[in-house]
């Protein structure tokens, strides 16, 4: 049993597109319905790294549609942990926040490798997270309102940053080592699979 070349160039052409300086921490993933739709912009826009502050969390299929298959999940239980792992890598940190002088999507600085931060539905980000922050990130309203939801506010924020990035590099800027490392899980992960489901074949009578 093989993975055909068609599907494997087509994983190959993914990756050649995904985005390793654009990362998103998601500080509030208890709402298992707005952190799995959030993954699903992720995965939609090229971002390949996402971060999770939780002890535990699993996606809600129908928000998700599968997405963390094509994720690069980190997890962990601070959010001064997921921030001191970023910056010893050199993200700056930006909050998707209402704050003096935040940027919107086209102004945030995207030279280096940035961060998105999102918090929770109601809540938004935590006290912590701005005092961490390098600057926040939010949506231009015109609206009474002023709210979005926090998925909705993601996929908005992200639409226009990878856009950006994407226009100053060329395409997409996962290095190869990276890129080669995630098709090599897949293609395990997917030999796995496949396996498994000969296998059950067989024994059903």
């Amino acid at each position: 049993m093989s993975i055909s070349d068609d599907r494997r160039a087509r994983v190959r052409h993914m990756l050649s597109h995904r985005l390793g300086s654009v990362v998103v921490v998601l500080e509030a993933v208890h709402r298992r319905h707005n952190a799995s739709a959030i993954l699903r912009s992720c995965e939609c826009f090229g971002v390949h790294e996402v971060h999770l502050v939780t002890k535990a969390f699993k996606t809600s299929k129908g928000a998700a549609r599968g997405s963390e298959r094509w994720l690069e999940l980190h997890r962990w239980t601070s959010t001064d942990d997921a921030v001191a792992a970023l910056r010893e890598r050199g993200f700056s940190i930006f909050i998707a926040d209402l704050m003096d002088q935040s940027f919107t999507p086209d102004t945030v600085p995207i030279d280096g490798n940035i961060a998105i931060l999102m918090g929770a539905e109601l809540t938004g980000v935590s006290e912590r997270a701005r005092e961490l922050c390098d600057g926040a990130v939010c949506v231009p309203m015109h609206g009474l309102t002023e709210s979005l939801n926090v998925s909705v506010a993601a996929a908005c924020i992200l639409q226009r940053v990878t856009e950006r990035v994407r226009g100053q590099v060329g395409g997409g800027n996962l290095d190869a080592a990276r890129q080669e490392r995630f098709f090599e899980e897949w293609s395990h992960r997917e030999l796995e699979a496949r396996q498994g489901m000969l296998a059950r074949s067989r024994t059903r009578p």
